[in-house]
């Protein structure tokens, strides 16, 4: 695992990001009661463990992998587990609200020319829907139904497709594995610790920001 030291937010300012790729659930959109709402119907369905509200805090602090040893969740069930998923969330959309503040923070990129891209395992109709069409709008790329563990794929397709060089561009989510995928491809990495891992397991990862707030993200490109 790639162990290069943070930054600083003065380096990252020097970096000059210009392309931003955001997670969506967790990161940009407030969906984490609605999936635990959820799991424990999608657990019956496809024969993997509940989950007890005593675990969840646990479970927080679990990568994707321990999530599922400890659920016992067979890696060939996967696709269809995130297929249903992305249909449940299309069932429930008018429940699922961005978090508060992302529409001017994705405003504010745009008025600093940031390219702003969302990669997720969720549907791009979905991820649409939830946005409303006016922020929708200041999204330039969506590289959606990634599966949960190709998003260094996703992301070298997005860096190919803007044309940005690695190094000018930083993955912005809320899960350790958003961190090690940016890594992967040379790529900045920003975790935020309002979404579904908690903020210590994030930090044990090091990524170049942890940020606590939605309204730091601007502040990652300067200005």
């Amino acid at each position: 695992m790639d162990t290069a030291p943070s930054l600083t937010p003065q380096a990252l300012d020097r970096r000059g990001y210009r392309l931003a790729v955001f997670d969506f659930d967790g990161t940009l959109a407030d969906s984490f009661p609605w999936f635990i709402g959820v799991l424990n119907g999608v657990a019956d369905r496809y024969g993997f463990n509940r989950v007890r509200a005593d675990e969840v805090e646990r479970l927080r602090g679990y990568d994707a992998r321990q999530i599922m040893r400890h659920l016992r969740v067979p890696s060939w069930k996967l696709p269809f587990i995130a297929n249903h998923m992305r249909q449940l969330m299309a069932r429930d959309i008018d429940g699922i609200r961005l978090f508060d503040g992302v529409p001017d923070m994705l405003r504010s990129l745009n008025d600093r020319g940031v390219t702003v891209a969302i990669v997720s395992s969720n549907s791009v109709e979905n991820i649409r829907r939830i946005l409303g069409a006016e922020v929708a709008g200041l999204v330039a790329h969506y590289g959606c139904g990634a599966s949960l563990f190709g998003k260094a794929v996703k992301f070298r397709k997005m860096l190919g497709k803007t044309g940005v060089p690695a190094d000018l561009a930083i993955g912005i989510g809320d899960e350790v594995r958003d961190i090690d995928a940016a890594r992967k491809v040379g790529m900045g990495c920003a975790a935020v610790a309002w979404g579904y891992a908690r903020g210590d397991a994030l930090a044990a990862r090091k990524p170049d920001r942890l940020l606590t707030r939605v309204e730091e993200i601007p502040g990652l490109f300067g200005g």
